[in-house]
């Protein structure tokens, strides 16, 4: 498979870092010096026109990795000259900007996979798996809370602006535990938040709490907090019969680990069992290995598009209640 990046920032450079046998034959950003930089490491063509980088008629798929106001945009030129398509979350800077995505990736066969490679982390796929045996029983609540604190300068870069992030936390890494909480319980009812900026001078929000609430009653507890001062992951999901508890991600976040909490018939302390993954972060190379399967089988990418729509739905039901 012939691929494309587009973006050749941080999260760009990740993404060639973790394509398996993939080939990369075109980088494309708007700054020529970094697409070069990061052809030469892949003998591929630097490019600094996306247009021309979609219409290649050797490239198979397209990753895209720019800033929000050009995920959608792009990902839909893509589709349209039947390319598939990997683009980072959030996909678009509101759910609405994805109908062109759809409406092309329909009419070309096209397959989009939308990038929450946070459900890739080793600790969640294997709460995963526990989940899915049933041996928590029937589930009560997630708690979550996610969060960095910036750097210098942090209210002056493309983040704050929200003509090109669409918003702050709550579409950045709010997004993320949205799109695991929806995971594992469902599409939620009822939707209730706050955002707030309470540190940068930035007319996004800093923070962003949510409680989300599904037909039967299971809740989602969420907060997401660029005021986070000592970076942090956790994210705990609480059943009749146990819980599992994620926390870290590895570097700055601490070393990824998962807990498995187990009530026994008695209650009182429960039987504990831990599993720590100290190795490098592995979730891009999992996650395109799953974007290959789409594309050899023909499947629908899970997460895909009706995925990010339905978080960036959550997120503009509490933007409308503060007038964003």
């Amino acid at each position: 498979m012939n691929l494309a990046i587009i973006g050749c920032g941080l999260i760009g450079q990740k993404r060639a870092r973790a394509l398996g046998a993939a080939r990369l034959v075109a980088c494309c950003d708007t700054v020529r010096e970094k697409a070069q930089t990061l052809a030469a490491q892949y003998s591929a063509r630097a490019l600094t026109d996306w247009r021309e980088a979609v219409r290649l008629p050797d490239v198979d798929a397209v990753l895209i990795a720019t800033t929000h106001d050009w995920l959608a945009p792009i990902a839909a030129a893509a589709a349209s000259e039947g390319k598939h398509v990997l683009v980072e979350k959030p996909g678009a800077r509101r759910a609405a900007e994805l109908d062109d995505v759809f409406e092309a990736s329909r009419r070309t066969g096209a397959l989009v996979r939308v990038g929450f490679n946070h459900r890739y982390h080793p600790a969640v796929r294997k709460a995963r798996q526990i989940f899915e045996s049933g041996a928590l029983g029937k589930m009560m609540f997630i708690r979550a809370r996610y969060g960095h604190g910036g750097r210098l300068g942090y209210d002056r870069e493309w983040r704050a602006q929200p003509e090109i992030s669409g918003g702050g936390e709550a579409i950045d890494q709010g997004l993320h535990l949205i799109d695991l909480a929806r995971w594992f319980l469902g599409e939620f009812s009822m939707v209730k938040g706050h955002i707030g900026t309470y540190f940068w001078e930035m007319p996004v929000e800093d923070n962003a709490f949510f409680l989300l609430t599904n037909p039967l009653g299971q809740t989602a507890s969420l907060h997401a907090s660029w005021t986070e001062w000592k970076n942090m992951f956790s994210f705990e999901i609480y059943g009749g019969s146990g819980k599992l508890d994620i926390a870290g991600l590895g570097g700055s976040y601490g070393v990824e680990r998962l807990t498995w909490y187990r009530m026994l018939p008695e209650m009182g302390p429960p039987l504990s069992t831990v599993w720590e993954y100290p190795a490098a972060d592995d979730s891009w190379d999992a996650e395109f290995r799953e974007f290959s399967e789409d594309i050899r089988l023909g499947r629908a990418p899970n997460p895909g598009l009706v995925d990010a729509q339905a978080a960036l739905g959550i997120v503009e039901t509490v933007y409308r209640e503060f007038g964003r």
